[in-house]
């Protein structure tokens, strides 16, 4: 079974060049061939490493591209390459940082054999970061949950069939949020539990700013949903402070109304024309192995 890993990166490559070592020394198995897409997002820091001895690892790609474009068209871009390009039977997508585990591939390939071609996703049962990020991380859920209806505790970590990469690579929404394009196009996902790891090296990228695009781009993807609740709770809300009218009172409103502003805007950038030419932004392939 031909197992494709894709990783985004930029500017981690010590840490990518550890994970590579781990999944090589995590899979020596006969039944999965492990190759790997690496999508370099402009990096302007240099490669630490140029060649790897990876006996374990069939190949290893790196796509270079020419112009920055953030975590989630990386994924998707590598999505695009791998389907267009790759003779593979599953995709997981993971950072490369080891916040995803590597350990925790094989809970992926475990499953694969009785998931009768259904996505696996990492449901997060526990995370690594700060008590405030945490906090954050469960509002962030918690908001998404009230103005969409669904349920995401899974990010990238994924595992998915060829089917669902096609289905992927033609969904618009991949462009802007891939685990609100999963939960979009799949309804009955297998969750297996995740730990969410501490970083390789140095601090985690993932800042307040980022957390709440993050959770802005996921509920654009279900933004006819938000914005029906979105309008049924101003209604409610005017009706419940109309005696009690004041500046204070109307903060929630000023925070929604900035709020259906910002998601509007990401909304836009679900273009299938740019996701069509995503491979256009790639500017050589480096081979490692």
């Amino acid at each position: 079974m031909k197992i494709k890993i894709l990783i985004p990166t930029y500017n981690d490559w010590q840490s990518l060049f550890k994970l590579l070592d781990e999944i090589n020394t995590l899979f020596i198995s006969q039944e999965f061939q492990i190759s790997v897409v690496i999508v370099n997002d402009a990096s302007n820091h240099d490669k630490i490493e140029k060649e790897k001895k990876l006996d374990n690892i069939q190949s290893v790609k790196i796509l270079n591209m020419k112009i920055n474009q953030g975590h989630a068209r990386c994924i998707a871009t590598g999505l695009k390459y791998i389907y267009e390009n790759e003779d593979f039977d599953f995709v997981i997508p993971m950072d490369g940082d080891g916040e995803d585990r590597p350990e925790e591939i094989k809970e992926f390939l475990n499953q694969i054999k009785n998931s009768n071609n259904k996505s696996i996703v990492g449901e997060r049962v526990k995370r690594s970061e700060s008590l405030l990020f945490q906090v954050c991380y469960k509002l962030h859920k918690l908001i998404t949950l009230t103005f969409t209806g669904k349920s995401i505790k899974f990010g990238n970590f994924t595992c998915l069939p060829k089917t669902t990469v096609e289905k992927m690579v033609n969904e618009k929404a991949t462009w802007n949020s891939f685990s609100g394009a999963l939960t979009k196009i799949e309804k009955n996902l297998i969750k297996i539990p995740s730990i969410r790891g501490t970083r390789y090296f140095g601090p985690s990228k993932m800042s307040f700013y980022n957390l709440v695009k993050h959770s802005l781009s996921i509920i654009s993807v279900f933004r006819k949903t938000f914005l029906i609740r979105s309008a049924l709770f101003i209604i409610l809300y005017i009706y419940l402070i109309k005696s009690n009218a004041s500046i204070i009172t109307s903060i929630p409103l000023v925070f929604l109304l900035v709020a259906v502003y910002s998601i509007s805007n990401l909304a836009l950038r679900e273009n299938m024309d740019e996701f069509d030419k995503s491979l256009e932004n790639i500017s050589n392939i480096d081979t490692l192995k």
